[in-house]
């Protein structure tokens, strides 16, 4: 009798342990022990909010993470970096806080170890956004992919360039780079291989690992990469000026002595979140960002970026992996919001609307400039409704796909031939933008028919497309190749230093030669003659803290006895 009580209170304990352990599960980082949770109706288990660095320092590099002893209940706390409120994002239950670098992982419910890994950059213009607002759980589950997304510092709190000690620039790019080494280090213990990580992004996202791949600091970090709408050769990826954007910033806030780069210091290193986070700093008229990754002075600290894009890639200076480099037909749609307050304005002078990594000697050579744009794209009609379809091609290019295709060709001529290219424009056969009777793809569709999403009232023929992306990324994820051998896809060769051939991703999916020629050319020509390269922010003799000042150069060369040479 007493055995079988044993027997039924041992088989009761075992069921419950059992089921613990089914629904969550412990693992060991370096910080210490981990405990997560599998998601409802789903075999994968989420592990959220783990820090992965911490902020010690505002506009500095991130440094060391906390650890601990007892097990870190990694649930969503909702954390996200501070950033201006836009409203794409439900943010009332998110908490904003300065430090805010966590990292979300997924993991399929398997016994197998050695998994490949994917890990999203959100995008939003270096502005807005938060790792989890994208996630991958349909592309984790079917293909047995951990995937992984994070925070990193936004706006002025992530991209304030001044060029001195202590605001340096890319404190949002150095995180990047701390999640992708604690992913080095960590993500075997989650049952992921570190020598098998793909990292992918649209928008800000994609232009940020364009610039990591071009990066020391990231070399190692990553083995492959998918890069949607977004180079780091674009005007809104690196700015010209980026203190002159902290200067005129300053100036908006009532900085009164906002050339002085001490007060510069100070007005930035103290001032409240709320007021560094109370304007937006995107949808400008040149297309540029004023906070986004700049080329970084020499201060002493780890650079991520020590040249211009531009000049990396055309020595040869990008690391070579497989790449994908794609964009959609018409992202230019995302600046249809301003076309009611911007068409006078194009009408009466398409200059302000060049893009801003252009220079021109004079006003008036940039005016003929702007009228020989403003004839490619719209001939002798004004900019109205009826050519509401040339305002959207023309955005398209200077925004996304020029710079995009300039990249292959640069990464072709220079030492990275494994790209392979397309263009994304499907849409469901009814759809229509409201007043201008357009339709086509907008800003990073083709990321968001990957990520996961509301299903349950696609059409058949989006549900198809979202098949096909998903199997692309995940035959590239595991291969390297988007296309297996066993795919009803076309085969899909590498693009060349011309842009082709090109996989053509709408309502038919086809193999096509060069992409976009005639446009391409047109700024091609352009940007041969009137590139202003971006390069590290100027601050001679401001500050004591930015190297050593001439009045100490001068004495420890009179102490040396070698003043009369060097005079």
């Amino acid at each position: 009798m007493m055995s079988g009580v044993i027997l039924f209170f041992s088989s009761l304990f075992m069921g419950l342990v059992s089921a613990q352990s089914a629904s969550s599960r412990l693992v060991t980082i370096s910080q210490g022990p981990v405990r997560g949770y599998r998601i409802p109706n789903a075999n994968i288990f989420a592990f959220y909010n783990i820090p992965y660095a911490s902020v010690t320092e505002r506009f500095k590099a991130p440094s060391a993470p906390p650890t601990w002893t007892q097990p870190f209940e990694a649930v969503d706390r909702g954390i996200i970096c501070p950033q201006f409120e836009v409203g794409l994002y439900d943010l009332t239950k998110k908490t904003m806080q300065e430090d805010c670098l966590v990292v979300n992982v997924f993991v399929p419910d398997t016994d197998e170890d050695n998994l490949p890994v994917l890990v999203s950059v959100h995008g939003g213009a270096f502005q807005i956004g938060f790792g989890n607002s994208q996630s991958f759980l349909n592309l984790s589950e079917k293909n047995k992919v951990i995937t992984v997304n994070f925070n990193y510092r936004l706006g002025i709190l992530g991209f304030l360039c001044l060029g001195t000690k202590s605001a340096p620039g890319n404190a949002g790019l150095k995180d990047q780079v701390a999640l992708l080494r604690w992913v080095k280090t960590n993500i075997a213990k989650f049952g992921g291989n570190p020598n098998d990580v793909t990292i992918s992004g649209c928008s800000a996202g994609s232009a940020s690992i364009d610039l990591l791949t071009t990066s020391t600091a990231a070399k190692g970090l990553f083995n492959r990469a998918i890069m949607d709408s977004g180079a780091g050769v674009g005007a809104f990826a690196v700015p010209v000026d980026p203190l002159g954007n902290a200067k005129i910033t300053a100036r908006d806030f009532n900085v009164a002595e906002y050339e002085n780069i001490n007060v510069l210091e100070e007005f930035y290193r103290n001032a409240p979140v709320k007021t560094l986070t109370s304007r937006s700093f995107m949808g400008n008229r040149h297309t540029s960002v004023d906070f986004s990754p700049c080329v970084e002075r020499e201060t002493g600290e780890e650079i991520i970026l020590s040249d211009a894009p531009f000049n990396s890639l055309s020595s040869g200076g990008g690391q070579s992996y497989p790449m994908i480099y794609g964009f959609a037909d018409m992202e230019g749609i995302m600046r249809l919001p301003s076309f009611f307050r911007w068409v006078d304005e194009m009408n009466q002078d398409l200059s302000p609307f060049l893009p801003g990594d252009l220079y021109f000697e004079s006003e008036e050579q940039k005016r003929q400039v702007a009228q020989k744009v403003k004839e490619f794209y719209f001939g002798e009609e004004p900019v109205s409704l009826a050519t509401a379809s040339s305002y959207v091609d023309y955005f398209t290019d200077v925004m996304f796909a020029f710079p995009m295709l300039k990249a292959v060709k640069l990464r072709n001529e220079n030492g990275n031939p494994i790209i392979y290219l397309y263009e994304y424009s499907f849409v469901d056969n009814d759809f229509k933008i409201p007043y201008f009777n357009l339709s086509g793809a907008d800003h990073c569709t083709q990321t968001m028919a990957v990520r996961d999403e509301d299903e349950s009232n696609i059409t058949a023929e989006y549900r198809k497309i979202k098949a096909i992306m998903r199997e692309i990324w995940g035959n590239f994820i595991k291969t390297g190749n988007p296309v297996s051998e066993t795919s009803s896809l076309p085969p899909w060769p590498i693009a060349n230093a011309e842009r082709s051939p090109h996989m053509s991703i709408g309502q038919v999916v086809e193999l096509k030669d060069s992409l976009l020629e005639s446009r391409i050319r047109f700024w091609d020509e352009i940007y041969s003659q009137y590139y202003r390269i971006p390069a590290p922010p100027n601050v001679p003799g401001s500050s004591g803290q930015h190297g050593i000042s001439y009045f100490v150069f001068i004495c420890i060369l009179l102490i040396s006895g070698y003043f009369n040479f060097y005079v």
